[in-house]
């Protein structure tokens, strides 16, 4: 037993149940989503695992992960941003787009901020030519489309995202208030 199986025996189990036992190749986009829940990305290892549980080549499930651009496979941002540069995209101005976000957040693509929150990634095709410039977001599982932006309102969206995710400043006051009224 590999040690995705050991570490999610019940929920393998319970993905694994909803196909003919001949179709397990068929359970590896559910598997390749519990994976990704664990750190936010998916591990080689979690890739050979899943192969061998799937009865499928370490190739094959990488060239899913590499395929679709809700799976990562190294770590990135607590949000992603996928930015459509395809010819279409590209016509509606995403180059241009891209580089204006790239500059506001002072990262290239494929690159992280410092603060770990955004990771910009430059993408083909994600099905909304006629609305570009566009981009997906993800948090954690939960993708959303966004169209027909500019970067400064995507850059205040991303403000707004990860206002919460970012730790609470201290306050340093608090502790003298609070020694001065015991």
């Amino acid at each position: 037993m590999n040690a995705f199986m050991k570490t999610h025996a019940n929920e393998i189990e319970r993905i694994l149940a909803s196909y003919p036992p001949e179709r397990k190749r068929a359970a590896v986009m559910p598997l390749l989503h519990l994976a990704q829940q664990e750190a936010g990305y998916i591990t080689e290892q979690a890739m050979q695992d899943i192969a061998e549980i799937c009865e499928i080549s370490a190739t094959e499930v990488a060239s899913i992960v590499g395929y679709y651009t809700m799976f990562h496979d190294a770590p990135g941002g607590k949000v992603r941003l996928m930015v459509c540069t395809d010819v279409a995209c590209r016509l509606r101005g995403a180059r241009e787009y891209l580089a204006e976000l790239c500059n506001g957040l002072g990262i290239e693509p494929g690159q992280t901020t410092a603060d770990g929150l955004v990771t910009i990634e430059e993408v083909k095709c994600i099905a909304a030519c006629n609305h570009a410039p566009v981009f997906q977001s993800q948090i954690n599982d939960e993708i959303e489309y966004h169209e027909n932006l500019n970067a400064v309102r995507t850059l205040e969206w991303l403000k707004l995202m990860t206002a919460s995710m970012k730790p609470a400043p201290k306050d340093q006051d608090l502790g003298h208030r609070e020694a001065a009224n015991e």
